[in-house]
């Protein structure tokens, strides 16, 4: 039978923009270690593979309970997993704030990981019930707008509570509170059937055998999770040591860093954002497949122009920022691209679970991959110490030295979408006869 949404213009830009402020603090939550990890390292005496390994439990334990919850998602009230996770989140990243050491930060971060995993699964499958094909780019663009103004402000504000206090807990505490606003106010979102925004009758759903071994099936789910392995490892390489790059090589101190990090990751990712899901939607008339061969385009431009930003000299912050800001904007046009594109070729009943199972797939290829950028950085950085440097410039040359990886990976991502955009086309027509339109 045929399912519509009847919501007004008003109750979806309320519920656009509660989803926007959920994924803001999700972002803005987890990249408190980031913005603060120089001054965690100095305080407790970490190595790079320490601080990275902070990250790495965090994506793991998010990967893991994803599956649960994606399940959850696609068969309870999306609402109601929104804000429990959104409160746990938040109280993980104030008792953050308490840690007594590596160990209790370690597991505390693992919390907000656990919490943190709600979010993405339960508020896409949403997204995909109250917007229509032809407006989801837009949507989640508007959506994953919380990823770089998150992440920016999380940079701002937290490298500037730790310049004005002197210390990196309250830095913790802050980013605490908003999240369990929000967790309240989410109980009032809408909560559309599913299939509701298909614009058209659909059959009731079907999902006869495993959910999981069903999605995998779909080649361009394949392509994209590969997709997401890389494009994460590059943009959380960045989250977890672009600061500490910026203090040991251009000589910044923390607040200064923090600046440039939220005029990258801010301004420059958020015009990235909106410009691939205008663009998304724009080239999707042309054909689904266009989504992800626009995202492809976008990555082969950023990689030169990231690898010219690392070419700089120590000191040469500016310059540096003319090539790393078109890079960093070209870099976030992938996800309101690629993510418009999995709910093209997933049904409307497993798409929550869907985005769980990608997250897996690249949460656990990315918290290896960052785990080793952190080794590479103190494998370079040792060896630069063996031949001579003083420590700080033996640091320095470590962590500049691992950051020449991204652009190479930013190639592979290039040839992994274009790849997948191949698959779209007959995967997208596949789906369609799921849903009974032939």
């Amino acid at each position: 039978m045929e399912q519509r949404t009847s919501l007004t213009r008003g109750r979806l830009a309320f519920a656009l923009a509660l989803l926007f402020g959920l994924n803001f603090m999700n972002f803005y939550d987890r990249q408190v270690v980031g913005a603060i990890g120089e001054r965690i390292k100095v305080e407790w005496q970490l190595s790079d593979g320490q601080l990275g390994s902070l990250t790495t439990a965090f994506i793991l334990l998010y990967a893991v309970v994803g599956i649960p919850l994606g399940h959850w998602a696609d068969r309870g009230r999306r609402r109601v997993i929104l804000a429990v996770g959104a409160i746990v989140w938040s109280l993980f990243t104030a008792l953050s704030g308490i840690a007594g050491g590596f160990a209790s930060l370690f597991v505390f971060r693992i919390g907000v990981g656990v919490g943190e995993a709600s979010c993405a699964p339960a508020a896409n499958s949403l997204l995909g019930d109250l917007f229509p094909s032809q407006q989801r780019s837009r949507a989640i663009s508007l959506f994953m707008l919380g990823l770089p103004l998150g992440t920016g402000a999380s940079f701002l504000v937290s490298g500037t509570i730790v310049h004005l206090t002197g210390g990196w807990r309250p830095a913790l505490f802050v980013a605490a509170l908003p999240g369990v606003l929000l967790g309240v106010l989410a109980l009032a979102l809408p909560e559309p059937p599913r299939g509701a925004a298909e614009g058209r009758p659909i059959a009731a759903p079907v999902l006869r055998g495993s959910a999981i071994a069903a999605i995998v099936r779909i080649a361009t789910l394949r392509w994209i999770m590969l997709s997401g392995a890389l494009i994460n490892l590059i943009l959380y390489a960045l989250a977890a040591f672009l600061s500490s790059f910026l203090i040991r090589y251009h000589g910044l101190d923390i607040a200064a860093a923090s600046r440039f990090n939220a005029l990258l990751v801010g301004i420059g990712g958020s015009v990235g954002m909106l410009a691939g899901g205008w663009l998304g939607d724009r080239v999707a008339r042309r054909g689904v497949e266009q989504r992800l061969r626009l995202a492809a385009g976008a990555l082969l431009l950023a990689a030169p122009a990231l690898w010219l930003a690392l070419r700089q000299p120590p000191g040469a912050i500016w310059v540096f920022m003319l090539f790393m800001f078109p890079g960093t904007l070209l870099l976030y046009t992938y996800y309101s691209t690629v993510y418009a594109t999995i709910q093209e070729v997933v049904e409307p009943a497993r798409r929550a679970t869907a985005m769980a199972v990608y997250f897996l797939v690249f949460y656990f290829a990315t918290a290896l991959g960052l785990y080793g950028f952190g080794v590479l950085s103190d494998g370079l950085a040792a060896g630069a110490a063996r031949a001579g440097l003083a420590a700080a410039a033996a640091r320095a040359q470590g962590i500049h030295g691992a950051l020449y990886t991204i652009p190479i990976v930013c190639l592979l991502l290039t040839l992994v979408l274009w790849a997948g955009s191949r698959s779209v086309r007959p995967d997208h027509a596949a789906m369609q006869g799921r849903l009974g339109g032939g």
